[in-house]
């Protein structure tokens, strides 16, 4: 099912970025006082009131500009404005209607059912006063807000919330392990799954993004339903082709989030690009199992230390995924895609793999005795217990007398060690600490 898009839209420095983040409970949006620092979309998973939806956060729209950057800022912002289902036209209380604000409101004109108008920066029951300046712009009342403390934020979502077509999410087969396969446009993800399933599912030439919509297959192996998604190519943002690249980017991640497994095909002859970083490091964020397919291994002269110098390179590349396995495989000529459905059932099998509670207060014991927390502030930190609530993904509760003492770097540890001890190869793992008092 197709999650609901919210895009937000304005000009620069109305606090896009900071109700994007105020919206996503963190700081994912650069924000900065000097306008037009974003200049990209960025999207996230926000939920209220149990919705869940994603949130895009555009760059500031200069409707008049010639320069080459706002031309393709105000043109991803409206292919944002399109593909999404709900509008936030944000403006700036402060300043009020401004030409650009009027110039931006003739563009969302025709979207006018779907748009909603937020007054930013309303601290005050005084400010309240100037949000009327606005009715000029034609959306009719604007909503009141103030991103930066967070003020009528959650009337304001409940609001977002009542603008979007609710859905009834339908009963899904815990038994299918769904499959996403994603990455670059040309790097054979399509001609790795019809290698996979044996015969031509999908139109694959050496145009780059020949895919352009998922496509779901599911067969049975080993008595376990897998259901593959095909998704169209993430291609690097400076080189979208306006509209329809766009829209398949944005159907990459609603594959993504679909997913419980993200085969992540990379091109064996090319190196580790930054879009390939940026799609591993969503997948790792929404905790989905990752398996990293290497193609076009056919290609690569090797001796016997190649294969062990890539996999030091690619896992120095991305250190945030490092629990990711490697295959080193060739769509053309069949090497290794048979191994692609025992690595599935593995990953799978590790996310839900559970330890017992009396094993990890074992591990908990030797690892604080190893390497015990602690505080600059001096204070006296201590962990008492462990155990794991839930699997798919692993996820462990550590209590201690005060979470607020266990600092970033040792967090890492906890998990570092964890991986250690109990591998969960493929899976991403959660690690939460409560003190007393929580």
């Amino acid at each position: 099912m197709r999650k609901n898009i919210v895009a937000i839209v304005g000009r620069p420095n109305v606090g896009k970025s900071t109700l994007f983040n105020r919206i996503c409970k963190k700081r994912s949006a650069i924000v900065d006082t000097e306008e037009g620092v974003t200049r990209d979309r960025k999207y996230e998973e926000a939920e209220w009131s149990g919705h869940s939806f994603i949130i895009v956060d555009t760059g500031g729209i200069i409707p008049k500009s010639d320069s080459t950057i706002d031309k393709a800022v105000k043109f991803q912002a409206k292919i944002a404005i399109e593909e999404s289902d709900l509008i936030l036209f944000v403006v700036d209380t402060k300043v009020g209607t401004t030409d650009m604000d009027m110039e931006i409101a003739k563009i969302l004109s025709k979207h006018r059912e779907k748009v909603l108008l937020i007054a930013n920066k309303v601290d005050n029951e005084k400010d309240e006063l100037e949000i009327y300046d606005f009715l000029q712009l034609g959306f009719g009342d604007s909503l009141p807000i103030a991103a930066v403390n967070g003020r009528r934020i959650g009337d304001f979502l409940d609001e977002v919330i009542a603008n979007i077509e609710t859905q009834v999410v339908p009963e899904t087969d815990e038994d299918i392990i769904n499959v996403a396969i994603v990455g670059k446009p040309n790097v054979g993800k399509s001609s790795i799954l019809n290698r996979i399933l044996g015969k031509e599912k999908n139109i694959v030439t050496d145009k780059p993004g020949t895919t352009r919509d998922s496509i779901d297959f599911t067969l049975e192996y080993e008595d376990k339903k897998i259901k593959f998604i095909d998704t169209a190519g993430l291609r690097r943002k400076k080189k979208i082709d306006y509209g329809v690249e766009y829209f398949s980017t944005m159907r990459t991640i609603e594959s993504i989030n679909r997913s419980d497994i993200v085969l992540i095909v990379m091109d064996a002859t090319e190196n580790i690009s930054n879009q390939d970083q940026k799609i591993i490091s969503y997948a790792v964020r929404n905790y989905k199992e990752i398996i990293l397919i290497v193609n076009k291994w056919d290609l690569i002269e090797k001796d016997s230390g190649t294969a062990g110098d890539y996999v030091r390179d690619i896992k120095f590349q991305i250190k945030f995924a490092e629990f990711a396995p490697i295959l080193f495989a060739s769509a053309l000529t069949g090497q290794r895609t048979h191994k692609i459905f025992d690595l599935i059932l593995k990953v799978e099998e590790e996310s839900k793999k559970r330890i017992p509670t009396s094993k990890l207060n074992k591990f908990l014991k030797k690892i604080t005795s190893k390497f015990p927390p602690t505080h600059s502030s001096g204070a006296h930190a201590m962990i008492y217990f462990c155990t794991q609530v839930k699997t798919h993904p692993p996820t462990f509760v550590f209590f201690c007398n005060n979470k607020d003492l266990i600092t970033t770097h040792y967090k890492r540890y906890v998990q570092n060690q964890l991986r250690e001890e109990y591998q969960f190869h493929g899976a991403t793992i959660k690690t939460f600490f409560r003190g007393r008092d929580s």
